[in-house]
């Protein structure tokens, strides 16, 4: 106990500790030296110390059951300090303390109430919170707008929207808090709208929103993918001046997002004074989701301009984006970047991974990348399951479904779709109808449309044209152009030309702008000879305007991605690649594999 002095009076030492360890030789020397003033000294830490730490909390709590007449100052520091650890037992013990202050007779004020609400909110003790809110309304203190605000934060929290309404309908003191609390929990409850509603209501009491109350607002237009209300929103924000910080402008980049509106979102990005890797995530995730993955790409290659380190989100967005164009030496750098980080390839990252070797070709880095992950769940296994099914690797998609009971991991609809899917090209009928009858036996799932559909697609590649058709009416649900479509695929390949018409008649009625069924039944009319038939298909597709999808192939060389379309030129060595197909295609000629006079445009 260096720094006191062992003949100084012990009150006067008290300032002079600087720790709690301090404190507690303090403690031991007067109960040594000077017993008469123990209870002085307890009561002058009470009142002097710092509650910052758990441990100082801790040695306060021993403390006060030693002091003969704690008053509600030392206990509101005590709750004050307890609920201000986001921690279960630390918000249980503040609990505690304001049951123990209630049996000593004392009478709780409106300091105190708001951190016991606190706390319950923490722990979401409800029934204690409820005690809570009934003694504010016995003793009078329920008016209090602290003691209403942090209330409806305890019901918000413990998802009881109700009463976070009726706290906030039967208040008389409401404070712009008391409105955002009000607007946050009916966002949280999944009622964008209604909270929209009670915003235009706030503003109709002339109050001005701050930005914690414009983020919860736009991201309750992001729910409900509302361009035209988010735009307004972002007006409010300009009419009245509310300033942007990084928070209010990544809520506006997410938000304009997910109302499809791209280009709004990179201008606002572009005038954010400061911006955080959120910002960047918002912002290429966003473009992800939109399908624009090129222009994903190009905004992460900015973010690597300007030196900001990318985080698992940014990797995650990154990696979607490359599996959907194909990219595999951007992935390979990513998982590279990752391994240099020591960023583990498990979780939502690992799934990603997976997914981007499997949609890139590379389904044996894909599996090692599986094989490596101590994680797994769901989506590991359906990831893995999905790409061994699009490489044809049938046996070895269900090898890896096997597994899953083991490992202890249900299987989801999105599982079942990748299983059926394997199934279907490697014509395992009967394991296609074991798994798809598992599905609600076993595992309790309702098929949706996309199973039936690969039912239907399995039945109707092994030639069972007629047990697909009748699998189809027998449906508990209404199929739809997917399913429909399945089976007329299956016409094209068994040249069942009558059910084919018959299919085609559904497939006009449910989805009649459907470009590639017109394309499939003229295919069908050729292959048994019907030109006619073939050509006023062709013909109505004209009629109707209906334009078929031009084919498109993409290859990745040096990193650079080159997509080619069917009648598209403008490729910058389109020539050189002409002269060689015309090479190659006479090559094959002369092995009598290829008509020469036939060539690729």
């Amino acid at each position: 106990m260096s720094s006191i002095p062992q003949n100084s009076p012990s009150l006067s030492c008290l300032e002079l500790c600087k720790s709690t360890r301090e404190m507690k030789q303090l403690q031991a020397l007067t109960m040594k030296t000077r017993p008469i003033q123990i209870q002085l000294l307890y009561s002058k830490i009470m009142s002097a110390g710092d509650f910052s730490s758990p441990e100082s909390l801790s040695y306060a709590r021993s403390i006060v059951k030693h002091v003969e007449s704690p008053d509600i100052v030392i206990y509101n520091a005590l709750i004050k300090g307890f609920s201000g650890f986001n921690e279960k037992s630390s918000s249980f013990e503040a609990m505690a303390l304001f049951k123990e202050m209630m049996m000593k007779g004392l009478v709780p004020d409106t300091y105190t109430l708001p951190y016991v609400l606190k706390a319950c909110a923490q722990c979401q003790s409800l029934s204690h919170g409820e005690q809570v809110h009934g003694h504010s309304i016995k003793t009078g203190l329920s008016s209090s707008v602290y003691i209403v605000n942090t209330l409806m934060r305890l019901y918000a929290v413990c998802g009881i929207i109700v009463s976070v309404r009726k706290v906030f309908d039967y208040s008389s003191h409401r404070d712009l808090v008391s409105w955002t609390t009000l607007i946050q929990a009916l966002v949280k409850m999944g009622h964008a709208r209604e909270a929209i509603n009670v915003f235009f209501q706030m503003c109709r009491e002339n109050l001005i929103a701050d930005q914690r109350t414009m983020v919860i607002v736009l991201s309750a237009c992001a729910r409900l993918g509302d361009l035209s209300l988010g735009t307004q929103i972002h007006r409010y924000m300009h009419d009245n001046i509310v300033d942007y910080d990084v928070f209010v402008g990544n809520a506006l980049v997410d938000m304009y997002l997910k109302c499809g509106h791209a280009t709004s979102a990179r201008k606002v990005f572009g005038e954010m004074p400061v911006r955080n890797v959120v910002s960047w995530n918002s912002l290429i995730s966003g473009l992800a989701q939109q399908g624009q993955f090129k222009e994903a790409l190009d905004v992460f290659y900015d973010m690597q301009t300007i030196g900001l380190k990318p985080d698992s989100f940014t990797l995650v967005a990154v990696l979607n984006a490359c599996a959907n164009l194909g990219i595999l030496e951007l992935g390979k750098w990513i998982h590279a970047y990752m391994d240099k980080n020591h960023i583990p390839s498990d979780g939502f990252i690992g799934n990603a991974l997976v997914d981007m070797y499997s949609k890139c070709g590379s389904i044996e880095e894909a599996f090692k990348v599986f094989q490596g992950m101590k994680c797994r769940d769901v989506y590991s296994y359906t990831a893995m399951i999905v790409g061994l099914a699009m490489h044809g690797e049938a046996e070895r998609a269900l090898q890896i479904f096997s597994l899953m009971p083991q490992a202890g991991v249900k299987p989801d609809e999105v599982t079942f779709v990748g299983v059926l899917s394997a199934c279907s090209h490697a014509g395992l009928v009967e394991e296609g109808r074991q798994h798809f009858q598992d599905m609600s036996k076993v595992y309790n799932l309702k098929p949706q449309t996309e199973h039936y559909g690969c039912m239907v697609d399995l039945l109707g590649r092994a030639g069972l044209i007629r047990e697909a058709e009748e699998f189809i009416l027998q449906m508990p649900i209404e199929p739809d152009a997917f399913v429909w479509g399945a089976l007329l695929g299956a016409c094209r390949i068994h040249t069942k030309v009558e059910l084919g018409e018959t299919v085609m008649g559904k497939l006009m009625d449910i989805e009649p702008g459907r470009d590639g069924a017109y394309i499939l039944m003229s295919n069908i009319y050729s292959s048994a000879n019907r030109w006619k038939d073939a050509l006023k298909m062709r013909k109505i597709m004209k009629e109707r305007n209906l334009k078929k999808t031009p084919g498109c192939s993409s290859i990745e060389v040096d990193g650079i991605v080159h997509e080619f379309q069917k009648g598209d030129n403008s490729h910058p060595r389109n020539i050189e690649i002409r002269m060689l197909l015309e090479q190659m295609a006479l090559q094959l000629h002369n092995y009598g594999h290829f008509d020469s006079t036939v060539l690729p445009v």
